[in-house]
């Protein structure tokens, strides 16, 4: 039987305004406190997300608060490592925003924090939640390509001063890497699709001269290449000092067919070779966070703490992985395109 989940948002921004409204439209979630370093009032934040929601100033007040199941963390990224340890140590479950973490200890902190606790959580891979994603995986998984050896998932998304990210997204220490900070939304979709553990990356990284993106501190275009286990190849370019519309890229080759974005063709069907098949799916083409999937998301999440489970596809140990491979292809494109081999 579903019970209601009483959640804990930390952090008001840009994010946790969208966070509220999916968590709100689930059948079990309900957001019933904020916490935010700057002043708030309730009944303000009550009457626009509806409900009765507590402000709170202090961390651990909130956490120390019997009545809430689950603590949602939209803070700064150089926060979420502390703010999720303490949260799981607190006994709560966790929805955590991407970057999970800035390190890779960091990163291994939280889940054994999380371990230690007996809690669950998800990350905000919530792309792989989305249409354009799960209709490809769907035609995937009925052998419409045969076996994959190619995949690439490119993000390309100008984060300039017109897009609310860039206050904190062009320091290092919050934005990390152009991989860390967005591309990681196509990575970890391209990790999805392969279904294959990777072996060993490649990276080289590099930067617009444009002068919207001088302040970064970091490249802000990465191309990685990734060597599967089982052979294949895929490719993952993060581009955020880009001057066009958002595109996230999608091109799967397999022994029975590609796909590119919404078209595809497969010789199971015995269609035409030089046309294009067209799918029926809405696509990811924008990066504003109230058209991402969340409420699937977070509705998938709530459904495995009913069942006492991890949730699929972005449980805290999935989404790991994919870090794992971000950090090595970051510490490949430092030492200026090395292969770096994976655990």
């Amino acid at each position: 039987m579903s019970k209601r989940y009483n959640v804990g948002v930390i952090g008001y921004g840009w994010a946790a305004t969208a966070h509220i409204a999916a968590i709100n439209a689930t059948s079990q979630g309900r957001v019933a406190a904020v916490w935010s370093s700057r002043p708030l009032d309730s009944a303000e934040l009550s009457a626009r997300h509806g409900g009765s929601i507590r402000v709170y100033s202090e961390l651990d007040a909130m956490l120390a608060d019997p009545d809430l199941h689950v603590v949602d963390i939209t803070s700064y990224p150089s926060q979420h490592r502390d703010q999720a340890v303490a949260a799981a140590r607190a006994g709560k479950h966790l929805i955590l925003e991407k970057p999970m973490a800035n390190t890779p200890e960091e990163v291994r902190e939280i889940v054994a924090a999380a371990a230690a606790s007996g809690v669950k959580g998800c990350i905000c891979f919530e792309c792989r939640f989305s249409n354009q994603f799960q209709v490809t995986k769907a035609l995937l998984d009925e052998g419409l390509l045969g076996r994959l050896h190619y995949g690439e998932v490119d993000y390309y998304h100008g984060i300039g001063p017109w897009y609310g990210q860039y206050r904190w997204n062009t320091g290092r220490k919050e934005g990390g890497s152009a991989l860390l900070t967005a591309g990681c939304h196509a990575l970890d979709a391209l990790l999805m699709l392969m279904g294959q553990e990777v072996e060993m990356v490649s990276s080289l990284s590099t930067k617009s001269s444009s002068p919207f993106f001088t302040p970064y501190e970091y490249d802000t275009s990465s191309v990685t290449i990734l060597h599967f286990k089982g052979g294949a190849i895929g490719k993952t370019a993060a581009i955020v000092d880009c001057l066009q519309p958002y595109y996230f890229h999608t091109h799967l080759v397999g022994s029975e067919g590609s796909l590119l974005d919404d078209r595809f063709h497969s010789m199971k069907l015995k269609a035409d070779r030089g046309h294009w098949s067209r799918l029926s799916m809405k696509m990811l083409d924008s990066g504003d966070v109230s058209d991402h999937p969340y409420q699937a998301q977070f509705q998938a999440f709530f459904d495995a703490l009913d069942e006492g489970r991890d949730m699929p596809l972005t449980s805290l140990a999935e989404a790991a992985k994919t870090f794992d491979v971000i950090f090595a292809a970051d510490r490949s494109a430092a030492q200026g395109g090395q292969p770096v081999r994976l655990p």
